[in-house]
């Protein structure tokens, strides 16, 4: 597939609820939405931010490619809509890349393209759970796959459940994997969920992408080595300044 086909999209709002004005935070004298769109221009040839945010919209403009969208979109996979419509209709595929993870792996973006060979809908990033706190965290989302790599279900409960031993030991006795938040519809497909009302799995977890497995869609997931950071609190912030001070 010729890469030009293949467009990265990096959604961001001003407003987030836990840390507003996140995306405009400085890291070492760059701000976090240029550090990802630095990141994913690694991997891609085109790529663009897609905010609804006039300062965003200016600060991106010094540096990039930037698109105003809607105040009203309740998510990223809207926002990333809106842009497949307006500026690339042709695309085959877009990829939805995190707004707050700012040291995204260029492999990781390059590993999701291997797979997108126009008979995939969906594709996701999943990795090795090694960490206890990880496995018990509600905030780390889980997921399992079936034997062709496909997605059968995403949890923030340690999934599969691992029947006569204790939590502590289910690292030891079976593979747990978290999914890492980046995202590639086929365009086709990008149309068709952005229009889907929400599901009760969804409600339930609070998460995007069951409305999908719900609705019969089909989620590619491949496995990726490369740890990811997002942003979420101005704690992670600072975090973040520290682990990636050099």
């Amino acid at each position: 597939m010729k890469r030009d086909k293949i467009v990265g999209i990096i959604p961001a709002r001003y407003d987030s609820s836990r840390y507003p004005g996140k995306a405009m935070a400085m890291i070492h004298g760059k701000t976090i939405i240029q550090r990802v769109y630095e990141q994913a221009c690694k991997a891609m040839d085109e790529v663009c931010v897609a905010t609804d945010d006039e300062r965003i919209y200016d600060h991106v403009a010094g540096f990039g490619k930037v698109f105003m969208t809607s105040k009203d979109h309740r998510s990223g996979t809207e926002r990333c809509h809106e842009v497949l419509l307006k500026e690339y209709p042709s695309s085959e595929y877009i990829i939805n890349i995190q707004g707050d993870e700012p040291f995204i792996n260029p492999e990781q973006i390059r590993t999701l393209m291997s797979c997108l060979d126009g008979n995939v809908e969906l594709a996701t990033l999943s990795k090795k759970i090694t960490d206890f706190e990880e496995l018990q965290s509600p905030n780390v989302v889980k997921v399992t796959s079936d034997n062709r790599g496909f997605a059968l279900y995403f949890s923030r409960h340690p999934i599969p459940y691992v029947k006569g031993k204790d939590l502590v030991k289910w690292l030891e006795e079976k593979q747990h994997l978290k999914h890492v938040g980046v995202y590639a519809y086929r365009s086709d497909i990008l149309r068709e969920i952005s229009v889907l009302g929400p599901t009760s799995l969804e409600g339930a977890e609070s998460l995007e992408q069951l409305r999908w497995l719900e609705n019969g869609y089909r989620i590619k997931c491949l496995m990726t080595e490369y740890e990811s950071m997002g942003i979420d609190t101005p704690e992670d912030l600072e975090k973040a300044k520290v682990v990636y001070a050099n």
